[in-house]
C-alpha cells in the first residue's frame, strides 16, 4: 500500500464565480521529492485547470473560498492582492 501525501493548489480566478477563468496559480506537492521546486504562475503558458470547477471535476477538494473584496469609495483604482483566491487540496500517492 502506498503512502498518501497532500497536494495544495492555489487558483486565482477572474471573478468570484467558480467557473470563471484561472489567471494565476501555484501548486505545492507534498508527494514530490524534497528538492523539487513548486510550480509557480508563469512556469507554464496554460494553468493546470481552466477554473476551480474544472479542478473539482478532476478530484480536487476546495478548502478555502475567496473572500469577496470590499472596495472603499475613492480607492477603486488602487492595486493589491488578487482578490479571488481559492485553495484546493487532494491526496496522492508518494512519488518515488
Amino acid at each position: 500500500m502506498s503512502e498518501l501525501r497532500q497536494q495544495i493548489l492555489i487558483l486565482h480566478l477572474a471573478s468570484s464565480d467558480l467557473a470563471s477563468a484561472t489567471i494565476a496559480w501555484a501548486l505545492y506537492d507534498g508527494a514530490s521529492a524534497e528538492d523539487a521546486l513548486p510550480m509557480q504562475s508563469g512556469d507554464e503558458k496554460e494553468p493546470p485547470y481552466a477554473s476551480v470547477l474544472a479542478a473539482m471535476r478532476a478530484g480536487w477538494n476546495v478548502i478555502q473560498l475567496a473572500v469577496l473584496p470590499q472596495i472603499v469609495p475613492g480607492h477603486e483604482h488602487e492595486s493589491g492582492n488578487l482578490p479571488y483566491e481559492y485553495v484546493l487540496e487532494r491526496k496522492v500517492a508518494l512519488h518515488e
